[in-house]
């Protein structure tokens, strides 16, 4: 598992931290925080199956990965393997909801979820705003299966802070690196899921860090998440735009996980 997922172990220290990338990166999305993190503690890296950086492409099975729970089913397996336990999870986007997922099957292997832009569900309703309607995710998914290139380069502008234009490339060269049939089947895994009733299932303390202004996930969602999340839960805003504060905040965001680590 280890090996299939390119996961290592970089830095020492008494605290573990497992980075979990989000939809259409790999574990070099952390590459600006984990020098600094790897200095006091021991920082795992992994990439997800479906990742462009995963050389075996029949790790990925669309019907299998419908579901965060396969996903969740992984990182239990992998942390297993490497014989670790009361590690801090940090997730990001759709990993964010795969630890809370993990935490609830396995509690002995997290002590704190760290859940960075994360997300339940993304999708409207009447009591609820995840930011999109369904027009707007078919939409993507047209894009997507239409024109991958294309839609590789207008997303990045549209989620990370444009005036950051080396992490725009960086979040579009990932994407390129991805198959465009599982970018396809995993976004709708990602767009179409509602795990709104697995936060009250929760009891893991979760830090979830926000941005100032995210189009992936609005303001109100971590306030959601806060209220119904059964264990403790804090809220920290990061003063950066877009979706990826390891990217554009990144010594920001490394002040909010050493304060985050340093609360008992």
């Amino acid at each position: 598992m280890s090996t299939a997922m390119n996961a290592k172990i970089i830095g020492s220290g008494e605290e573990t931290l497992v980075l979990a990338h989000g939809f259409g990166t790999d574990q070099s999305i952390w590459d600006k925080v984990v020098p600094y993190l790897a200095d006091h503690c021991q920082v795992v890296v992994f990439d997800w199956c479906f990742s462009g950086a995963v050389k075996d492409p029949d790790l990925y099975d669309a019907a299998k990965y419908s579901t965060y729970d396969a996903f969740a089913d992984d990182i239990i397996c992998l942390l297993d393997e490497m014989k670790l336990k009361s590690s801090v999870f940090v997730g990001h986007s759709m990993s964010g909801m795969i630890g809370c997922i993990a935490s609830i099957k396995r509690p002995d292997l997290f002590h704190k979820l760290i859940l960075v832009t994360t997300s339940p569900r993304f999708l409207n309703s009447e009591d609820y705003e995840g930011g999109f309607e369904l027009s707007d995710v078919e939409q993507i998914f047209s894009s997507i299966e239409s024109n991958y290139e294309q839609w590789t380069s207008s997303f990045s502008v549209l989620v990370v802070d444009s005036s950051d234009p080396e992490s725009v490339e960086k979040l579009e060269k990932s994407l390129k690196r991805m198959r465009p049939e599982v970018a396809l089947t995993l976004a709708k895994t990602v767009f179409l899921i509602d795990h709104r009733d697995m936060l009250e299932k929760v009891t893991t303390p979760c830090y979830i860090i926000h941005t100032r202004n995210d189009i992936v996930v609005p303001n109100s969602v971590p306030e959601y998440m806060q209220n119904k999340i059964k264990g403790e839960c804090k809220v920290e805003i990061i003063n950066t735009n877009g979706h990826f504060p390891q990217l554009t905040a990144h010594h920001d965001f490394v002040e909010v996980i050493d304060a985050i680590l340093a609360d008992k």
